[in-house]
């Protein structure tokens, strides 16, 4: 008798049990005489359900989660390897409502396939994309991405055709594909979900990146703090070059593209393309000024797109059913989908790769089942940890770029934290304005200094010292960072302090008319 399991090798799987459970299964099939074929795959997402085992049948994938090394033997009693009843039988995977209100485009082989199976990605429309931006040209190439309608993933929504266009018409002897993989932001893991769970389809993008604009090396910048990423992306990459998908040569076309992962030193601020670009030239994370843009000077100073892991992601996809497929989804400006991850205080934290114009409300609700507490969700922090903090009243506006910045509120990277009603949104602007001056490169005044008197202002207001006098001057602060700050780092500090205190006066000891201000 031969079963086949999959149970992840996620990073977020592996720190709840996974390979404990893993090597469990192999004991107890063993101590059993039944042949196993266990599979390593990617996360589902249902990181609640975490570790997940997935048992192959004939009607379909089988889920039992969370298992721990404990349950093994109970789940072999009980026939699992069958589908067998068991408290933990999750039913067919496919059809778990959390799954199955999803639309996986970017995820669609992640917690399908194993990561670093060829046969596998090939089977599942791996490198498709590639074949077809052979057989183009570049400028073709650069416009099926800018008719798709993508923009970067990374938090600042610029359309991806225009940058690639740029470097394209940007005259230079080397060329460079930078991937920003230093996801950095609190409640943030889609980057490392992709990097763990399909390795293989960011190569792909990179990979057309490069046929699209002439570049011949990329590097993938990423964050220190993620080891298995980088482990098996150099694994992925070692696959792709011995197939023929990476080199000098790419499948017998004369077109070459090399790829490195480099790991970042862990500064928050390695985030922003240019501080990236800095220490990927092996010098200290520090912004620089623009112009020149990156697409320019980039990269030692040659042409470089610079692409967040979930926009290269999203190219195969795009060149291989076409931009009119994938612009399809979504709403207004904001085509395509994203990779929402649900973090805090909520029942069922994890991954829901949604169209935009889904609402906060849906997510918090229907995938989320509310707040792990059981108390009342009081503030939602979208966006990272410079993003704004939304109201219930604002739950209901559609997840699309227009429509939170019409909210002076970002969409970011898609991650989503949740607070219940014992939060004080006084101590989370504080913590906003400490996190700015820890983080801070120190390269221009608005958030080197200002950062640091926000932290001391916002513990007078927090002390009752002339609340007043100090919102005032907490205003006149943000005003300051907000339009003269050289980057995002201190030009969005302001997003959640302003957030918190339009929102949520009475955390601060003021009364709603005593709030002031027009930013929403």
């Amino acid at each position: 008798m031969s079963i086949t399991l999959f149970i992840p090798r996620d990073s977020a799987a592996l720190a709840l049990g996974a390979d404990d459970v893993a090597q469990a299964v192999r004991a107890e099939a063993a101590r059993r005489n039944i042949e196993v074929k266990l599979i390593r795959n990617g996360s589902r997402g249902m990181l609640w359900l975490e570790p997940l085992i997935e048992v192959q049948t004939a009607r379909g994938r089988v889920a039992f989660g969370p298992v721990s090394a404990e349950d093994v033997g109970a789940l072999f009693d009980a026939d699992f390897q069958s589908g067998g009843k068991h408290a933990l039988n999750l039913g067919l995977t496919e059809e778990l409502a959390y799954l199955k209100k999803q639309e996986r485009l970017t995820f669609a082989r992640v917690g399908i396939t194993d990561p670093l199976s060829l046969e596998d990605y090939l089977a599942h429309d791996g490198f498709q994309g590639l074949r077809k931006a052979l057989a183009m040209q570049p400028a073709a190439i650069v416009q099926q991405v800018t008719d798709s309608g993508l923009r970067g993933r990374g938090g600042a929504a610029f359309p991806t055709g225009i940058k690639w266009k740029t470097v394209l018409n940007t005259a230079a002897a080397q060329k460079y594909i930078v991937c920003n993989a230093d996801e950095g932001d609190s409640g943030t893991f889609a980057d490392r979900m992709l990097m763990e769970g399909d390795p293989l389809v960011l190569i792909e993008g990179m990979a057309i990146a490069a046929l699209a604009v002439g570049a011949t090396q990329g590097y993938v910048y990423v964050r220190s703090e993620y080891p298995h990423s980088i482990t098996i992306l150099n694994e992925a990459i070692a696959v792709a070059r011995k197939a023929g998908y990476l080199g000098s040569n790419i499948l017998n076309s004369g077109k070459s593209f090399e790829l490195e992962v480099r790991k970042g030193a862990g500064a928050y601020v390695c985030g922003e393309e240019t501080a990236l670009l800095e220490s990927l030239e092996g010098k200290r994370g520090i912004v620089r000024a623009k112009p020149p843009l990156p697409a320019i000077a980039g990269l030692f100073g040659k042409p470089t797109v610079i692409n967040n892991v979930i926009s290269l992601a999203s190219v195969p996809i795009i060149l291989d059913k076409g931009a009119a497929f994938y612009k399809d989804y979504g709403m207004g400006r904001s085509h395509g989908t994203l990779p929402f991850q649900l973090a805090g205080n909520i029942k069922q934290g994890g991954l829901i790769e949604k169209a935009f114009g889904v609402t906060l409300r849906e997510l918090l609700y229907d995938f989320g089942g509310g707040s792990a507490s059981g108390r009342t969700i009081k503030a939602v922090q979208v966006g990272g940890p410079l993003g704004a903090y939304l109201p219930e009243s604002q739950w209901d506006t559609p997840l699309d770029y227009e429509a939170y910045t019409a909210l002076w509120a970002v969409l970011g990277h898609g991650g989503i934290v949740v607070h219940d009603d014992s939060a004080d949104l006084a101590r989370l602007a504080r913590y906003a304005m400490k996190f700015c001056a820890i983080e801070s490169c120190g390269k221009c005044t608005p958030c080197r200094i200002g950062a640091t008197r926000g932290v001391e202002v916002m513990d007078k207001i927090i002390a009752g010292q002339d609340t007043g006098a100090q919102v005032e001057l907490l205003r006149d602060l943000c005003d300051t960072m907000l339009n003269g700050s050289m980057c995002a780092m201190g030009g969005m500090t302001p997003y959640p302090v302003l957030s918190a205190l339009n929102h949520f006066p009475q955390d601060f000891g003021i009364a709603n008319k005593d709030a002031g201000g027009s930013h929403a």
